[in-house]
């Protein structure tokens, strides 16, 4: 089984060149499920691996938009509607510089097992375009969105690929992306995006959705090791929605954080975030990190942006793919370090998750401790659909459920598998079997 693994992963970078990411959340699924192919050779001989793999459709197309100085601007946009097996697509939309191809395939792939641990009808998909929209006016991101949509409506819909937010892209956004939607085709199908405003079709919890459910993940894997989250220290990289309400779920269970980051500055107060402040700054003035520095006593500028150098009983990467590294995982492991759960989709290298598993850290892998999002975007989906709308605790309690439902099966799963309390290897066998006896039943498409 090592030496079929293997020829499929030479096949895929043959096929796939230059897509590292791509390659990267790959390569960790498959080292996981040969034990699972073992048991079920079913699975292989209708070559679920390599359809698995392989995206349904990858979509790549231009934006033309123009700016508040009438100067036309070109971007690219992407979507990789990766597997329908479970349900319709559903991931979201990323703007940001470094959006390419093999970004976008390679959260596209992990969506799917993400979205296949929910227990939810979805598929999984991701999508977006290289465009900036840091320092642009409202208008110019309108007419960007605008475009964008043009081209994207003709491939979405609440039954076939429902778009949501990602880095870059929020509430505002999806506004005006749903408005252009709506528009085009003449109908307000609000099914057709989530992580819309409450006034017009969103719902609950959704903006704080991510982070929330990666603390409550944390949770119980800690609770797992006989261990308590009240009371820890905690440190969170990243200060857009996933890492704040990190943060705001974090002090509501007793924990402490103490450290926070944006992309040009980490911060350390000992006394712990000021949760009020850090809103203030990030979501409402969208200013750096230096002014909560400024504006609250005690906290200082953490030199070189060393996140990870401050001591801890838990790390929580929220900002991007590939932010924490090996050298950063051995700070954090003699600083003591107790647990890492990812909030951002596969934020930790792959020599940086083997030290730390090997050190015997609790580890919560993004595809099942961050999936809280797109499981309250799917009860957003519910919601539309019957034309109702819960409540913030209901839609809270609903979201607790279902995280708690995901540790449980990636904790049965590891143990199953021969290796207990390893949720990488859990949540990758779980997703397999799912999203794989789904493609066996549905025949060879």
């Amino acid at each position: 089984m090592a030496d079929r693994i293997a020829e499929l992963l030479a096949e895929l970078q043959r096929r796939n060149p230059g897509e590292e990411e791509f390659h990267q959340s790959v390569t960790e699924v498959l080292a996981s499920i040969g034990p699972v192919l073992s048991r079920h050779p079913e699975l292989d001989r209708h070559r679920t691996i390599e359809r698995i793999c392989e995206p349904e459709r990858q979509i790549i197309f231009r934006v033309p938009w123009t700016d508040d100085h009438g100067e036309i601007r070109i971007n690219r946009g992407f979507r990789v509607e990766f597997n329908s097996a479970l349900g319709p697509f559903k991931g979201g939309l990323r703007f940001h510089p470094s959006v390419t191809l093999g970004t976008v395939k390679f959260l596209g792939f992990e969506q799917t097992f993400k979205n296949a641990l929910t227990g939810m009808p979805l598929g999984g998909a991701k999508g977006g375009a290289d465009f900036d929209p840091k320092g642009r006016s409202d208008g110019e991101v309108m007419r960007f969105c605008q475009s964008f949509m043009t081209e994207l409506y003709r491939h979405i819909g609440e039954y076939t690929d429902v778009p949501a937010g990602d880095i870059g892209v929020g509430q505002r956004e999806i506004g005006y992306l749903f408005g252009q939607y709506k528009r085009i085709t003449n109908r307000y199908e609000a099914g057709t995006i989530t992580g819309k405003g409450i006034e017009w079709g969103g719902a609950h919890v959704r903006t704080e959705a991510t982070g929330y459910g990666t603390v409550i993940f944390a949770r119980e894997m800690l609770n797992a090791r006989g261990q308590d989250i009240e009371g820890m220290s905690c440190s969170v990289s990243g200060s857009g929605n996933v890492a704040i309400f990190a943060i705001e779920k974090a002090h509501q269970l007793g924990a402490k954080v103490i450290a926070c980051s944006d992309s040009t500055t980490a911060v350390h107060d000992p006394a712990g975030i000021d949760l009020d402040l850090l809103k203030q700054v990030k979501l409402v003035e969208r200013a750096r990190l230096t002014e909560y520095v400024d504006r609250r006593a005690g906290s200082e500028v953490i030199p070189d942006g060393g996140i990870w150098s401050v001591p801890v009983d838990m790390a929580m990467p929220c900002a991007t793919q590939n932010e924490l590294h090996e050298a950063d995982a051995k700070v954090l492991v003699a600083n003591g370090v107790k647990a890492v759960v990812e909030g951002a989709n596969m934020p930790t290298t792959p020599d940086a998750t083997a030290l730390l598993t090997d050190s015997g850290v609790a580890f919560g892998p993004a595809k099942a401790a961050n999936a809280g999002g797109v499981a309250t975007s799917a009860l957003e989906m519910q919601q539309d659909a019957s034309r109702d709308s819960w409540s913030f605790g209901y839609t809270e309690q609903r979201l607790t459920e279902i995280m708690k439902s995901i540790h449980r099966t990636c904790f049965d799963a590891a143990a199953e598998y021969g290796d207990p309390g390893n949720y990488v290897l859990g949540a990758n066998v779980v997703g397999f079997l799912r999203v794989s006896r789904a493609m066996v039943a549905l025949g060879v498409i």
